[in-house]
């Protein structure tokens, strides 16, 4: 065996440019698949750091064909109470940002869980320091003013000190007790979010301004826990069922109809995890096509090389060399190509991983996914560089079994032509130029929807639009300042030379978190679920919110300074809402609607549709109310301004700052906010971009390598043909319309391949379908360009053969 090895690398170092040609165009592919890997592992494959993940379920709630994780605090402790299949159910909610003040008077935003007292015992997670939160001490609201810090913010804010514990410190101008820091590999149950602390769900009051505790419709929080040995994922949710049916008979004006289902939890339930899992292993599969395209690629090579060999190898077996001896050399030969490749791809791949594990695609939010290699990437890595090698190490059996020596060293060379239709060779060309325009079709049909989704009308016209964000509860302001207080940061905003128009919001269309609820015509008196209208999006605006954020009025009126809270409540609806509630826009305006248990309210206007979740959701109703009447601290300031954004902000932020020195602010373009509802479309973009171009090179170096070696076989008979007096067309007909011809017959069967592959990607990118004139021009001005490229020193070479210097060799 060792002495194959050195033989093999005798070979390889006799042919550099294929020995590095080889190792490159593995350590492309293999590095791809490693780095999907992982990713797909972190996100789908890798249970969550808890101990026994196998039997940790999420809870999700149904009414009719909409799930959704989400519960209602008094629901969650009905379940956990009556349930008899889960040891103990915990709950918890991903808030926003909240203000920490650890004793410098100069808070810093930070991103906390709301959970449940129990939610570290029924875990089984152990602190790193001190003690963790525990369910005996909850009794009622603002009853438990603790939290536990995370690993991470407990080195960033208090520098690792042991004595941050037992500390004080300031949430949202409410005092806190550092009672314990969590374990350094635990960041919550959620893979995407990491907490920078753990506060009690029954405070949330105090660092939220979330006070719904007794509101058994309003589903905020999300419910897990391990199953009881001997359950069964159906039994459970059975039992679950029950006690839903008595809840509905119960609370039929919020359970109604409710349902319920189990998922894994770490990606929301299946409210990310189901286009997660379905794209990573989309992706996954496109990987896999790469590897397949460059064993595909380097068994041509292989072959080719063998032929070019085969003097030498028929001169061996000539002198009694068997040929298992023969085959085991060249096996060795492509096992040591693919190792290197592999050993290569992998030190790439955990350089980028390593890189991704850190990033923070939005910076102000902690969401990041450890992808770290673990050991499963590493031994994928291996396993796959070993059967590459296999894989086109074996493509050349055939041609040395079938070889006569003898034939060979009489006539110097191999029969290279072959009058069968197809080869082996061709095959695994046309398999190349096929995967090739797979993956061609898939990253343009990604580009074209994410241009589109720039393009697209939202329902706002973000551009010339900045933004200045706070929360009013974290700078300390009570409920009865903060309407003043936002009025005073819209008219300084106003005042602002330059800006054409500022509103207020609650929150934003297409940015994190939201809020809805259902919607009841005026005649309803039982306010079930089961008996809504609509379930409708919900905003609190400022009168000039339409202008600023550049939505579109289409009847009736905006909100006046007038509808305040001692006026009737009034609301203006989108197009789809109206069409939902009254049947259509035309009669709506004027008319009521009930929402929130009964409440009522006019509708003075109707504005244009938009997208207010994501990008790809189906129309949604939505409704605004007027801020003066559902205050709250949540503050959002819309303006318009054709300014330079940094001259704009700049005097934004001293406009704020003149107003409160200690107001906390983030302002910024409306593009950037957007950047989160963009995110997925652009990771699919970026990613299947990156795998079409790995899948053109690999077709340029295919295609080139076997019109380069059709050309070097044919040289004689080439010269021949100018000779005779063959035009130039005629001479590059024969010369490479075999490859040609390949290049049309993959492309076509990539092209069907790739539309009929590429459908899932209309739940992550919006607008993205392969139907499209200008996707499939395309793909096929690509793969022309691909065998132009690939084909054109070939060509070169072949127009430009002497026929009188080849007879003379002769």
């Amino acid at each position: 065996m060792n002495a194959d090895i050195r033989l093999a690398l005798r070979q390889l170092r006799k042919a550099p440019g294929f020995a590095l040609t080889a190792v490159l165009t593995l350590a492309l592919a293999i590095g791809a698949n490693a780095i999907v890997f992982s990713v797909l592992n972190a996100l789908i494959l890798r249970p969550l750091n808890v101990p026994h993940p196998e039997n940790l379920f999420m809870l999700e709630r149904a009414y009719g064909s909409d799930t959704s994780p989400s519960e209602s605090y008094p629901d969650y402790i009905d379940l956990r109470d009556r349930n008899r299949s889960f040891d103990s159910l915990v709950l918890y909610d991903i808030m926003g940002g909240v203000g920490l003040d650890t004793g410098h008077g100069n808070p810093s935003v930070v991103w906390p869980y709301m959970i449940s007292g129990n939610y570290f015992d029924a875990l089984g997670i152990q602190p790193y320091l001190g003690r963790f939160i525990h369910a005996s001490e909850e009794h009622g609201p603002n009853s438990v003013p603790e939290i536990v810090l995370s690993y991470a913010l407990w080195h960033s804010h208090f520098n690792g000190d042991p004595a941050a514990v037992g500390r004080t410190v300031q949430i949202n101008k409410h005092p806190f007790t550092i009672v314990g820091v969590a374990p350094p590999d635990f960041r919550g149950t959620e893979l995407f979010f990491a907490p920078d602390f753990w506060a009690p769900i029954v405070d949330a009051h105090q660092i939220a301004d979330w006070d719904s505790l007794e509101e058994r419709g309003n589903h905020n929080a999300w419910a897990i826990g391990h199953l009881k040995p001997g359950v069964t994922p159906a039994a459970a949710t059975s039992d679950l069922n029950t006690i839903a049916n008595s809840l509905a008979k119960t609370y039929p004006k919020s359970d109604d109809g409710l349902k319920f289902s189990l998922s894994h939890p770490g990606l929301a339930g299946n409210t990310l995890g189901r286009p997660t899992r379905a794209f990573m292993l989309g992706l996954m599969l496109l990987a896999g096509l790469i590897l397949l395209a460059a064993c595909a690629n380097l068994g041509s090579l292989f072959a080719a090389r063998a032929a070019d060999r085969s003097r030498e190898i028929a001169v061996r077996m000539a002198l009694g060399s068997r040929r298992q001896l023969i085959l085991r050399q060249l096996l060795t030969e492509a096992v040591l190509v693919s190792l290197a490749g592999g050993a290569l791809g992998m030190a790439g791949a955990v350089v980028i991983l390593r890189t991704l594990s850190t990033w923070r695609p939005i910076p102000n939010i902690p969401i990041n996914v450890p992808v770290n290699p673990d050991a499963k990437t590493y031994a994928l890595a291996f396993l796959l560089a070993v059967f590459s090698g296999l894989f086109f190490g074996l493509v050349p059996v055939r041609q040395i079994l079938r070889s006569d020596p003898w034939q060979i060293i009489r006539s110097g060379t191999t029969s290279v032509g072959s009058t069968r239709r197809f080869t082996l060779r061709d095959i695994l060309l046309g398999l190349q130029i096929a995967i090739c325009a797979v993956l061609v079709t898939a990253s343009l049909v990604a580009v074209r929807g994410l241009a589109r989704s720039l393009e697209s009308n939202y329902g706002v016209q973000p551009k010339s639009v900045m933004l200045v964000q706070t929360d009013l509860q974290m700078a300390g302001y009570d409920p009865g300042q903060r309407v003043q207080m936002q009025k005073r940061m819209l008219e300084a905003a106003a005042a602002i030379p330059g800006v054409a128009a500022v509103g207020y919001a609650d929150r934003l269309p297409l940015s994190l978190g939201g809020g809805d609820s259902d919607v009841f015509t005026d005649t309803t008196t039982d306010f079930r679920p089961t008996n809504a209208a609509a379930d409708a999006q919900n905003f609190n605006v400022s009168p000039d919110y339409f202008r600023a954020a550049g939505t579109a009025l289409l009847a009736g009126r905006t909100f006046t300074m007038h509808d305040e809270d001692k006026a009737p409540i009034v609301a203006v609806v989108n197009r789809e809402f109206a069409r939902k509630v009254f049947g259509s826009a035309d009669k709506a305006v004027g008319n009521h609607f009930k929402f929130w248990g009964g409440q009522r309210a006019e509708v003075i206007g109707i504005i244009e549709d938009g997208k207010y979740e994501t990008l790809t959701e189906d129309q949604k109703p939505a409704m605004f109310f007027s801020f003066l009447q559902h205050p709250s601290s949540d503050t959002w300031l819309v303006v318009r301004s054709q300014r330079d954004p940094q001259e704009i902000a700049a005097a934004l932020q001293r406009s704020m700052r003149s107003l409160d020195p200690a107001l906390p602010l983030e302002i910024k373009t409306w593009n950037r906010e957007l950047d989160s509802a963009l995110f997925a479309a652009r990771v699919a973009t970026v990613s299947l971009g990156v795998l079409g171009l790995l899948g053109a090179m690999l077709a340029i170096t295919g295609i080139f390598g076997m019109a380069s070696y059709t050309v070097s076989k044919r040289l004689r008979e080439l010269g021949i043909r100018i000779a005779l007096g063959a035009d130039q067309r005629k001479v590059l007909g024969a010369a490479l319309g075999r490859t040609f011809r390949l290049l049309a017959i993959g492309s076509i069967a990539g092209l069907i391949l790739g539309v009929l592959a590429t459908r899932v990607l209309s739940s992550i990118v919006y607008q993205a379908t392969p139907k499209d004139p200008v996707i499939l021009g395309g793909v096929i001005l690509t793969m022309l360009c691909v065998g132009i490229v690939a084909a054109l020193v070939p060509a070169r070479r072949a127009l430009a053969v002497d026929p009188m210097i080849l007879l003379r060799d002769e």
